[in-house]
């Protein structure tokens, strides 16, 4: 039957999304244009393809069970030199979506795996390009911010060209919240000039 590559994100609404995905790809990044802006909750991880039903059924639990929480980005982070990555960072949001991701990694679930760093929620804005452009990158989305209600997440497939593609959107339900969250002030997406 084979295998697919998944993972699992709540993606950055538009327009936020599309600008940052944008100042990715001027930057020199070229998968830009193949991954959506996001914040992950479950990196890239191979599945056998029989096991996509028992997977769905997992995340419609772990949604059903969440409820809308704010997500705030601003600033820039980066894990250079242990990865060559520049970041905008969750400076709100980031506990609930710690939850989540722990829920969905489930270690009896069908989603379980060890992850190589701990967890960190952030949104990736450049990865493995010159240390000019990451330095460019860090400088020029420093002032970014955005702020959104995040109402579910999504399972992702990566395609043989490398493209990764929506297969469901997961809507939180009305069960108890990961983390209590109150919507705060909505800011305009800002990129610094």
């Amino acid at each position: 039957m084979g295998t697919v590559t998944l993972g699992v994100s709540i993606a950055v609404p538009e327009p936020y999304g599309r600008l940052l995905q944008e100042a990715r790809a001027g930057f020199g990044d070229a998968a830009a244009h193949g991954i959506p802006t996001h914040v992950t909750l479950v990196p890239p991880t191979v599945a056998e393809q029989g096991c996509l039903p028992r997977i769905e059924a997992h995340l419609t639990q772990v949604a059903a069970n969440g409820r809308p929480f704010a997500m705030r980005l601003a600033g820039t982070g980066t894990f250079r030199p242990l990865s060559p990555v520049v970041f905008v960072q969750v400076v709100e949001g980031g506990g609930a979506c710690g939850v989540l991701q722990q829920q969905i990694r489930d270690p009896h679930g069908p989603l379980q795996r060890e992850l190589a760093f701990p967890y960190h929620p952030h949104v990736t804005v450049a990865h493995g390009i010159a240390e000019e452009a990451m330095d460019r990158a860090f400088d020029e989305l420093a002032e970014f911010s955005a702020a959104w209600l995040s109402e579910g997440f999504a399972l992702y497939e990566q395609g043989s060209d490398g493209v990764w593609r929506k297969l469901r959107d997961y809507r939180f339900g009305s069960g108890p919240a990961a983390v209590p969250a109150q919507l705060g002030h909505f800011d305009a997406p800002t990129l610094s000039s």
